[in-house]
């Protein structure tokens, strides 16, 4: 009896023949062993083809990405990795330089990726367009005020805006990030201008670079009692790049010690020179604290100001930067914007990077509600679905439909981005190779992970903290960041804590008490901060705690051999204490004609046939040893002893690299 073919929904969809399944009865379901088998068949005939030629970004590839690439699996490029000493436990991507070394191993050839951000693609757009030339207006300058920590830039601002900033510091983060509107009385009449108020520690780049990118000028505040300091450079090389006109203020002129002229020198030696001097760079001298020449400076600032030009259209859709974001209590999530084309309204659709909203709420400098803001404005807006990335540019779109499919666009885009960015805190770099030196057994080649969450009370702080601790050197110990976010710490933190034996770092926020009694019955430190020095200072002790102790030997003293004698238990040295002195216990390094015949421990120490403990310079002694006895007359003694020390980042990272040169490898 032949039966008739019949064409199963399954099979047809799948291309598969199944033994079988042509003979079976009609209507027949398929067995779970036919349908297992038809997938595997199915994978089998979809199986990856190895690639000719792979593009790898600076940011590296998953294991996952690279195995497919190259038609393998992931066990077989681990296994690969392990043949060559590196252990990669834990570890989803590897760097560049890594997947360059696999592709030759399996003869395929490797370009460089071009290294195009989202960002920077973003950053090509222009905030004027072509539709704006014929209706450009007069808008406000933006200013930025940076410089060394402690030269007085709150102060000056504090003075400027006729309000009390610098009381409500603690030394921290400068009131997070804001934007301030002032009137500045020019020939006359009142003109507006905008602060941009931005941290003044070094380790705060980020933060300055931003506030760069959406500013029209950039005062640097420079102490006269104290010249220029790193930040102060820094904050220079800042403004140079972002093309920025730099007008420097000489602060505390009326303090002891003030030397302007000497500061003016300083600045000409690195390519700024005064007015005064024939340069082009206006510097102004004033007392930030007293209001001594303040006006002046702003005279200059305003005049820069109307050199440069300034135009914007505000007959349009807005666009700008997302200045500073956060989640609050009450009013959900926030963000300071500041318009930088167009005019910003109540009850516009807005999208910024991956948040996106109408606009319930806009509300100026000084917390008054407005219906809208024009160019150079800022305002903090209520109404996004979430709290966007300080640095983010902003549009108004036509609906929330829209909004959201571009907000969506935005995150898919940066995805894989964020999950590498987050399986790079434990990759598989060069400098993970220490594991390949001797399997690791070298002292000083110990490779930790500390495990971080960080809770902020606003958005822009996560990349000031962030970027001050990337600094710290991380080649034995590495920094994993598993949360960052703004508000309190709560117990979900805890738990995430728990689970990955992180400690719990907060800024500027708090933990309430019912959290802080469950974290800790779970034994989970949480630490909170308000001045960043001591937060960063923190995290090293505790980089430097993970790292295992090196054994250094302690030179105690020297001794010659003058003469042997024998014992009953053996050979025994007479000597002469040289320097130092001798301790039973002690180490004792052998050296015969310059070089180390034995090293070993101080057994037995006797003087004038009494056993003593120690032998000083200039008395002699014998000595034995239980392990060794072929003395020679002329060796010398070297004694030591051992000792522990802990050592810092610079120093683990120097014998890292040492070890790694020794095989042939650089970092």
């Amino acid at each position: 009896m032949v039966h008739d073919e019949i064409p199963d929904e399954e099979t047809s969809e799948l291309n598969v023949s199944i033994p079988g399944a042509a003979s079976a009865r009609k209507g027949r379901k398929w067995s779970k062993a036919s349908r297992k088998a038809a997938r595997l068949q199915a994978a089998k005939e979809a199986a990856p083809v190895k690639v000719e030629i792979l593009e790898v970004g600076e940011q590296g590839m998953l294991i996952e990405d690279l195995a497919y690439s190259l038609a393998t699996s992931e066990g077989e490029i681990l296994g690969l990795l392990y043949s060559k000493g590196i252990k990669p436990d834990g570890v989803q991507t590897l760097d560049k330089e890594m997947v360059k070394m696999i592709c030759n191993e399996y003869e395929v050839e490797v370009i460089e990726a071009d290294p195009i951000k989202v960002e920077e693609m973003a950053r090509k757009k222009e905030i004027l367009d072509e539709d704006d030339l014929g209706k450009l207006e007069d808008r406000p300058p933006v200013l930025t005020i940076m410089g060394h920590v402690d030269h007085g830039k709150t102060t000056l601002l504090d003075h400027i805006r006729k309000s009390k900033v610098a009381a409500s510091e603690a030394g921290g983060i400068t009131q997070g990030i804001g934007a301030y509107k002032v009137l500045v009385p020019v020939d006359g009449k009142l003109q507006p201008c905008i602060f941009l108020d931005t941290p003044g520690h070094e380790a705060f780049g980020a933060m300055r670079a931003r506030g760069a990118r959406v500013t029209d000028i950039a005062i640097i505040v420079v102490a006269a009692d104290d010249g220029i300091r790193p930040q102060t450079s820094e904050a220079i090389a800042h403004a140079k790049a972002a093309g920025v006109p730099i007008v420097i203020a000489i602060n505390k002129i009326d303090k002891d010690g003030a030397s302007p002229e000497r500061v003016m020198q300083e600045l000409s030696s690195i390519g700024l020179m005064p007015e005064d001097w024939g340069g082009d760079i206006p510097m102004v001298q004033i007392s930030a604290l007293k209001g001594e020449n303040v006006d002046d400076l702003l005279e200059t600032v305003m005049l820069v100001a109307e050199l440069q030009e300034l135009k914007a259209n505000p007959c349009r859709n807005a666009k700008g930067t997302v200045i500073e974001a956060g989640l609050h209590k009450s009013k959900g999530p926030t963000a300071t914007f500041i318009v930088q084309n167009g005019t910003l309204r109540r009850g516009d659709v807005v999208v910024c990077g991956g948040a996106f909203g109408k606009v319930r709420a806009l509300f100026d400098d000084n917390g008054k509600q407005v219906q809208e803001a024009g160019p150079s404005i800022p305002v903090q807006v209520i109404g996004l679905n979430n709290v966007p990335i300080a640095g983010d540019e902003f549009e108004v779109v036509g609906s929330l439909d829209m909004a959201r499919e571009k907000a969506e666009t935005r995150v898919d885009s940066l995805r894989n981005e964020r999950i590498s960015a987050k399986a790079g805190d434990g990759k598989v770099t060069l400098s993970s190779l220490a594991s390949a030196v001797s399997s690791g057994k070298l002292s000083g080649l110990d490779l930790h992970q500390l495990n971080i969450i960080i809770k902020v009370d606003v958005q822009g702080s996560i990349e000031a903290i962030r970027q001050a601790l990337q600094v710290l050197p991380q080649v034995n110990v590495t920094l994993k960041f598993l949360l960052q976010a703004p508000g309190d710490i709560s117990a979900s933190d805890v738990d995430l804590a728990v689970a990955s034996k992180a400690i719990i770092v907060g800024f500027n926020v708090k933990a309430p008490g019912s959290v802080k009694s469950y974290a800790d019955n779970k034994g989970v430190e949480i630490r909170l901060y308000r001045v960043i020095y001591e937060l960063i200072d923190d995290i090293r002790n505790a980089m430097e705690g993970l790292l295992e102790p090196v054994e250094e030997q302690e030179t105690i003293g020297s001794a010659e051999v003058r003469a042997i004698f024998s014992s009953g238990s053996g050979r025994v040295a007479g000597c002469m204490v040289t320097e130092g002195k001798l301790v039973k216990g002690c180490g004792i390094r052998v050296v015969r004609k310059g070089k180390t015949a034995y090293v070993g421990i101080l057994d037995s120490l006797r003087r004038v046939r009494e056993i003593v403990k120690e032998v000083g310079a200039g008395l002699e002694c014998g000595i034995g040893m239980e392990d060794y006895d072929d003395w020679e007359e002329g060796d010398v003694l070297e004694a030591f002893n051992t000792v522990e020390k802990r050592r810092t980042l610079e120093e683990a990272s120097a014998s890292m690299t040492a070890a790694l040169e020794e095989v042939g490898i650089k970092l």
